[in-house]
């Protein structure tokens, strides 16, 4: 099968379901208004409750989203075919992974943006609640966890990959700092922050990071650790300090990949070397370790 007509066969589905079912949902079903000021607005208290560009937010939710879905989510997929990794990525983004998130956040505007967890006290009752916020906390432990090891594993592959990851850190923190701090114009600075990160990949090439083993723990259980340790700290700070920022970097980055990526499959158009399916996933996955 030909990549390019994969990827246009997938666009032109992603119009098609934006222009008609995306539409509905936001006319018919949450009847959506843009009069109606949100939550951040209303309950500005510049910790919790902050307004947000519209551009920096979509950099945000697109970055967060773009993870465990889309991208970890085909990687797996494929050892099944490239037909089940593409339903994953076309149907699968439109009718459960694109709904879910545009109901979720539609419900929590309209409930001063609290979690879906939280709003179930009201709907049902506390029991239920509880029992909500639990699984979500399963979920998110074992996204993270996935992540942690993901993560981790590329660190231990690629220690060149080390220095520019961290170094994120700060340049997300400054960012965050010009523009809610100093009102800086959020597209330029964004953009010398991203330069700023490349530079840094350059860094990183010439000076890898490799982790020892400590205490008889693996270099992966160690970054692990590390990673765990800095999710804690920045799901802890102000979103607009580190979280937001740092999104909105990696945003520019994911644009200027696929735009690459876009290019590569338009000149070259490679076929895919995938089966269209696989039915011994066990042995398509030890072959692709």
């Amino acid at each position: 099968m030909n990549s390019l007509v994969l990827a246009i066969g997938a666009a032109v589905l992603y119009l098609i379901a934006y222009h008609t079912y995306g539409k509905f949902l936001g006319r018919k079903i949450f009847k959506l208004n843009p009069d109606v000021a949100c939550p951040s607005a209303e309950l500005e208290d510049g910790t919790d409750y902050v307004p947000t560009k519209r551009p920096i937010l979509f950099g945000h939710h697109f970055t967060s989203i773009a993870g465990a879905g889309p991208i970890v989510g085909p990687a797996v997929a494929i050892i099944w075919g490239w037909v089940p990794c593409m339903i994953w990525i076309v149907f699968g983004s439109i009718l459960m992974g694109a709904v879910h998130d545009f109901g979720a956040l539609v419900v929590s505007l309209r409930n001063q943006g609290r979690s879906i967890g939280d709003i179930a006290s009201d709907v049902v009752n506390k029991r239920v609640r509880l029992l909500f916020l639990l699984i979500i906390f399963f979920l998110l432990l074992i996204v993270v966890a996935v992540f942690g090891v993901v993560i981790g594993v590329v660190f231990n592959i690629f220690p060149q990959s080390v220095i520019p990851v961290f170094l994120e850190i700060p340049i997300a923190l400054w960012l965050g700092y010009m523009i809610y701090k100093k009102g800086g114009n959020h597209l330029t600075l964004s953009i010398i922050a991203v330069v700023i990160m490349y530079i840094t990949v350059i860094i990183g090439a010439y000076v890898p990071l490799k982790m020892p083993t400590l205490f008889g723990i693996g270099p992966v259980g160690l970054w692990v650790i590390v990673l765990l340790v800095y999710a804690y700290i920045a799901s802890t700070l102000p979103v607009q300090t580190l979280l937001q920022p740092r999104d909105y970097i990696n945003s520019h980055q994911l644009f200027i990949a696929l735009a690459l990526l876009a290019a590569g499959v338009i000149v070259a158009h490679p076929t895919v070397v995938a089966p269209a399916v696989n039915l011994s996933p066990e042995a398509g996955l030890t072959n692709s370790i």
